[in-house]
């Protein structure tokens, strides 16, 4: 995997220009009022946006929960908690007082805290595929053009480079683990993680660069291992 201007979705500790704050395209300004646009007709009782709306927001929450959990039936369970508590709480939900990704970002981190304090351990999920399978991960049509029997190894090498990267994720503590995923999974600047943590911006990113490095050090132990 590159260790320069990483893809979304990987945890390798991205390039120093990946550091900055990013500011939002117009296109995510665009998603960003589509999106605000799709709240506000679920508050005013939309049951066909309600719809639309955990379709759109689903694999995101499942993928927190799993990179949190590693396992893909607590992730499960824990993605439809969200919802439900969603479900019951959008009315008190304010768009002029924040976003609604740091919002529901909240929702799942508190149901995760939980979670945590009641397992006080985290469980290891046999199925990987569970995560990413999906478009992000599909072949583009230079992979089909290409000799298969590079591809295959291609898609090899990638399944087992996450394997271990998930195998070190759930070896980090949580505060550490929830930090990194935040950032390099959700690229989520540090204010909203700030106000999703609430912990000070400083210790926000002292734990993400903790985090990294212990996230570091943990792969190339496995690597050493394999």
């Amino acid at each position: 995997m590159p260790l320069t201007t990483p893809p979304r979705g990987t945890l390798v500790p991205p390039s120093k220009s990946f550091e900055a704050t990013l500011e939002r395209t117009p296109e995510q300004e665009a998603a960003q009022e589509a999106l605000a646009k799709l709240v506000r007709q679920c508050i005013a009782g939309d049951s066909q946006a309600w719809q639309q709306l955990v379709v759109s927001q689903h694999r995101r929450i499942y993928s927190i929960c799993y990179r949190f959990t590693g396992s893909s039936t607590d992730a499960e369970d824990l993605t439809q908690d969200v919802f439900l508590k969603l479900f019951k709480n959008l009315s008190s939900f304010d768009l002029q007082k924040g976003s609604f990704q740091t919002w529901i970002t909240t929702l799942a981190r508190n149901l995760l805290v939980d979670h945590f304090r009641r397992t006080r351990l985290d469980r290891a999920s046999d199925s990987l595929d569970a995560t990413f399978d999906g478009e992000e991960d599909g072949p583009t049509m230079a992979d089909r053009l290409a000799d298969p029997r590079e591809s295959q190894e291609k898609h090899v090498a990638s399944l087992q480079l996450k394997a271990r990267i998930q195998d070190a994720l759930k070896q980090l503590s949580p505060e550490l683990r929830e930090a990194v995923i935040l950032r390099d999974l959700e690229d989520m600047d540090y204010k909203d993680i700030a106000q999703v943590l609430r912990i000070p911006e400083g210790t926000v990113k002292s734990r993400i660069s903790r985090g990294r490095g212990e996230l570091a050090r943990l792969l190339q132990r496995i690597e050493k291992q394999v």
